[in-house]
């Protein structure tokens, strides 16, 4: 989460092993390093929306997700940041999801003068069925909404407009209930999604996709064709936002085998980060934030673009925070 021009920049750490649009420096990171910044560490679980206890007789649990949000916010209102005149809430993972999430309740918080925006790094999740045909994240995400009583901080207007309520965890239900503008940076083969959502284990008992998995150079052609079709998939869902972006959204939907893309300099703002129109993640990023230009980039299919950076493996999502 970024404010401009608010005063809580005065007592924040020197720049450490940090990255990316949390980086004070011009050089690396050109539309943001003079911003004051909040990281807020993600533990919930839930992406900030839980508000359960949960009591089977034998264990309870405790999911606060929500008034966490809450008291942080308020927190960092007196602080400064109700003087902020631009503010973009961010995150990547599951701390992207939460930046969809929250963007319409974060507005609530700031002066009708600020300008607020909201950005979603590989938090785009699909309600979409694995190989097999079942809907593995569609059951992980109801378990999730009633474990920690999330549907009651759903948005309203999505959820009294859906036959499943719950379902507006996912981000293609809610996205046209955001009232700010949203930024969506993610990719069309995002790792976490490939490896949980479109091919999870239950899915591919005997490890047929495990090559695949580690290396998209060994998969298969049947396989390509799946990962094809689950990309074809994301850009329907994503249809009516990037033609009907009137109200400055914006796109950056690349055809890397990555999730995470904003949380790294290699991939946000370096000399051999990914491009979409001769342009980087920041560029991009910067462009929509400030209204330069109108930024609706959509990769074509894999292999294509030779600028990937292909982040696949044991720390292929390893950033979980807005």
């Amino acid at each position: 989460m970024i404010g401009k021009n608010s005063q809580m920049g005065r007592d924040l750490p020197q720049e450490g092993p940090q990255t990316n649009y949390l980086l004070f420096t011009l050089f690396y990171n050109k539309y943001f390093y003079n911003w004051s910044r909040v990281k807020l560490r993600y533990c919930d679980g839930g992406s900030f929306a839980g508000d359960n206890k949960f009591d089977n007789g034998t264990l309870v649990l405790f999911f606060r997700g929500q008034r966490i949000w809450k008291a942080i916010i308020e927190d960092l209102l007196p602080k400064g940041m109700r003087f902020a005149n631009k503010a973009l809430l961010s995150g990547c993972s599951a701390g992207g999801l939460a930046s969809y999430l929250h963007c319409n309740n974060f507005t609530s918080y700031l002066p009708n003068t600020t300008t607020v925006k909201c950005l979603g790094d590989a938090g785009f999740f699909m309600d979409s069925p694995d190989i097999t045909m079942n809907h593995t994240q569609r059951t992980f995400f109801q378990h999730l909404v009633t474990l920690q009583g999330i549907e009651q901080n759903l948005d309203e207007n999505c959820t009294t407009s859906i036959t499943d309520p719950k379902q507006c965890i996912f981000p293609q239900y809610l996205l046209k209930y955001i009232t700010p503008p949203v930024f969506i940076l993610n990719s069309a083969y995002d790792v976490y999604q490939f490896h949980h959502i479109l091919v999870p284990p239950s899915a591919d008992p005997r490890g047929h996709w495990n090559h695949c998995k580690l290396n998209p150079k060994e998969c298969l052609p049947n396989q390509i064709s799946v990962l094809q079709a689950f990309r074809v998939e994301m850009l329907t869902a994503l249809r009516s936002f990037v033609f009907y972006s009137r109200r400055g959204g914006g796109t950056f939907i690349n055809s890397c085998f990555a999730h995470c893309q904003s949380e790294s300099q290699d991939t946000w703002f370096a000399p051999d980060s990914p491009q979409l129109h001769n342009q980087t993640i920041a560029e991009s990023v910067g462009d929509w934030y400030f209204g330069r230009n109108v930024s609706i980039k959509v990769d074509c299919p894999y292999p294509c673009d030779t600028t990937c950076h292909n982040l696949i493996g044991a720390n292929e999502y390893q950033y979980d925070h807005v």
